[in-house]
């Protein structure tokens, strides 16, 4: 067997909630059915993530809002979703106002137009690339949640991009652009799919006619490969779906680009006054590059064997002493790392060497720097690097240059 097919069978039974567990990243508990309890170590990743995700919108020329988690149904009965969605919807009535029906969010979609909304907008202003980072929740089937993978409580890199017609298709563009970019980070190669008209969908044939064109010839052109799913598409709009195979061969959906030409802006009455003055009506596309922060994670996990890459890495350096003699020595060091913003960990147990390089391996810390007696004497650690073994010995400035190069 070559190494391929090793790393390959040794893939095959990675379950994230076990590395979950075993990392101290989150936690599933009884009285919050299918919402993760995130550990400090898990939203050192959480954060990371986030920050990767409005570097992304900042890059884009993204504007970020954040819209309220707790909206009155009839929100969601002018866009569709109390009709088509409603049994994945959290709401109850309001026990001091009986009149009062309240919705927990369950998408940022139709919240986005009340901030688009809020001023008249001229064609000038648009391309509009609202961007949102927030915590939704689905009432999932309890039979059907599972880790990370399928949860109750969902985040997203949400993003409403309110256009002209013949900006459509450049900014679709732009966002497969990023989609490409983003799943190279890992040296995935995401699957495209173009998901046309549902059977039960909101709209006239002719909107989703256009729709439908525009998002194939935005394909096209970015030379995308993309197979073509009859009826699967969102009952307000067509979508592009983007696919990726685990480490286990399962299918999952991630990223998507939906346009929509029917909820948004008829059912909200979203407009922008042409250079003739006249009122037009935006398109207006829904997107996502990670999709669910919760399942690339759970997905991330399972490829990486919990070896994540080290900027995502909790802890990406651990300064381990052999003995008591070096915890001065080690505590400079630590102090160094900190400073330099490196996420590290002082480890002075009172334990033998090889055990705490054995729990620290067992902890996926990507870099390990031993201090005994020659590297205080020398001014210098010996590195040790996850699944390389001993490098070298440098000094703690040293490392620090080759560490920030490498992240």
């Amino acid at each position: 067997m070559d190494k391929q097919s090793e790393d390959k069978e040794k893939k095959s039974g990675r379950d994230h909630r076990e590395l979950g567990q075993l990392l101290d990243l989150f936690s599933f508990q009884e009285i919050a059915p299918g919402a993760p309890f995130w550990h400090p170590n898990g939203m050192v990743i959480f954060k990371e993530l986030e920050k990767l995700a409005r570097k992304i919108n900042e890059e884009g020329e993204y504007q970020e809002i954040s819209t309220p988690i707790m909206v009155k149904k009839e929100v969601f009965e002018k866009s569709g979703h109390w009709e088509h969605y409603r049994e994945n919807m959290f709401w109850f009535e309001n026990p001091t106002d009986k009149n009062e029906t309240l919705v927990v969010k369950p998408m940022n979609c139709p919240e986005s137009t009340y901030v688009y909304n809020s001023k008249i907008r001229s064609y000038k202003d648009l391309p509009l690339r609202l961007a949102e980072i927030g915590r939704l929740n689905r009432n999932e089937l309890s039979g059907t949640l599972g880790g990370l993978f399928r949860v109750r409580q969902i985040t997203m890199d949400d993003a409403h991009i309110y256009c002209r017609p013949d900006q459509v298709e450049e900014e679709i563009g732009k966002i497969i652009e990023s989609i490409e970019k983003f799943y190279s980070l890992f040296d995935f190669k995401p699957n495209y799919a173009l998901a046309t008209k549902p059977e039960k969908a909101l709209g006239k044939k002719a909107d989703w006619d256009l729709a439908e064109e525009a998002l194939k010839n935005a394909l096209d052109k970015s030379g995308i490969k993309y197979a073509v799913e009859k009826g699967e598409g969102a009952f307000y709009g067509p979508k592009i779906e983007v696919h990726l195979n685990d480490s286990q061969g399962r299918d999952w959906q991630l990223g998507t680009a939906q346009l929509d030409l029917v909820m948004l802006p008829k059912q909200f009455d979203v407009s922008y006054i042409d250079e003739n003055g006249k009122k037009q009506m935006p398109w207006v596309i829904h997107r996502a590059i990670f999709g669910s922060f919760e399942r690339l994670l759970g997905i991330l996990l399972e490829h990486f064997d919990g070896n994540l890459p080290v900027w995502l890495s909790p802890i990406q350096a651990e300064v381990l002493t052999i003995g008591d003699k070096q915890n001065k020595y080690g505590a400079e060091v630590f102090k160094k790392l900190s400073e330099s913003g490196i996420r590290a960990k002082l480890n002075k147990d009172n334990l033998t060497i090889g055990k705490k390089i054995r729990e620290a391996e067992i902890q996926r810390i990507p870099y390990l720097l031993v201090i005994g007696e020659k590297e205080e004497k020398n001014n210098t650690v010996n590195v040790r690097q996850r699944e390389k073994g001993n490098l070298n010995e440098i000094s703690a400035e040293e490392f620090i240059e080759k560490l920030k190069k490498s992240r």
